[in-house]
């Protein structure tokens, strides 16, 4: 009997309830009075206080808070769509090294530009956001090699150096094999600038004063079976006419010995300007 009552009153004390006794003696001949045990009800600690800034734990989340984010810090941006410029143009130039943007560069961060640093920065677990922040730019840096200029301007769009002394009278197409441009001058005024390509190490440009003699506007070499459109020839075989080809390609290719335009808008509205006997000066 004593050992039974022993096991109850632990067990009575595990469950915190209340135990009566039957009213007769435990044995030792005394008069038991009822036992009433009183077990700790389990408090829960007062929350502390995370202090400013800190996340709720994962066991206690808000209602509706978001988790914060894993992604690496991406610092200050430097540019983002819609800006122009020559840092736009490295960052392009740099973009081409890696594979990571095919066009250009065009000194306009575009949608293809956005795309690209998106796709870049994605591979290498930063976060994707198309802007180019100091983070990306000096990762960017780390893998690339300083562009040289015809990488920058590989498409064009390069300024134009100061005009040779003999175009500043009369009517001339002054065109610079230092800045791979070309001048539409009337009396020292420059009308007109567009991006020219020449002819590649085996069948150079030729360089002087000349004037042009023919114009055909559909024209379609008899020597390499190729389309001229917008000819203005002004030396032998040499013209100043559009080339699909530089549009494609720019500076990645050559001509035959010909001044090659890529803005068939602006060559067309050259051949529509320049007359047979005007000058041609191409200089240094």
């Amino acid at each position: 009997m004593g050992r039974g009552f022993a096991a109850l009153l632990v067990l009575a004390m595990a469950c915190g309830c209340t135990v009566q006794g039957n009213g007769e003696d435990g044995g030792d001949g005394k008069r038991h009075l009822p036992v009433r045990i009183e077990v700790p009800k389990r408090s829960t600690p007062p929350a502390q206080d995370p202090g400013p800034g800190a996340t709720p734990s994962a066991q206690d989340p808000k209602p509706g808070a978001t988790p914060p984010s894993t992604s690496a810090a991406s610092g200050p941006v430097l540019w983002s769509r819609g800006d122009t410029g020559p840092g736009v143009r490295e960052l392009q130039a740099r973009l081409r090294q890696v594979a990571w943007l095919y066009d250009g560069p065009t000194g306009s961060y575009d949608d293809l530009t956005e795309r690209a640093v998106k796709g870049f920065q994605g591979k290498r677990g930063l976060p994707r956001t198309g802007r180019t922040d100091t983070v990306t730019w000096k990762r960017l840096k780390a893998m690339t090699r300083e562009p040289g200029k015809w990488e920058l301007y590989l498409m064009g769009g390069q300024p134009a150096d100061a005009p040779d002394p003999r175009c500043l009278t009369g009517r001339v197409l002054c065109i610079s094999k230092t800045s791979r441009t070309l001048r539409w001058m009337i009396d020292g005024r420059t009308l007109t600038t567009v991006s020219v390509r020449f002819g590649s190490v085996g069948t150079p440009t030729r360089e002087g004063v000349f004037r042009v003699y023919w114009k055909s506007r559909h024209h379609v070499s008899t020597l390499y079976d190729s389309p001229m459109p917008y000819a203005m020839f002004f030396s032998g075989g040499q013209a100043v006419h559009y080339s699909a080809d530089f549009a494609a390609h720019g500076y990645a290719g050559g001509s035959h010995g010909c001044v090659n335009v890529r803005d068939e808008g602006a060559i067309a509205s050259l051949f529509a300007q320049v007359r047979n006997g005007d000058k041609v000066v191409v200089h240094w």
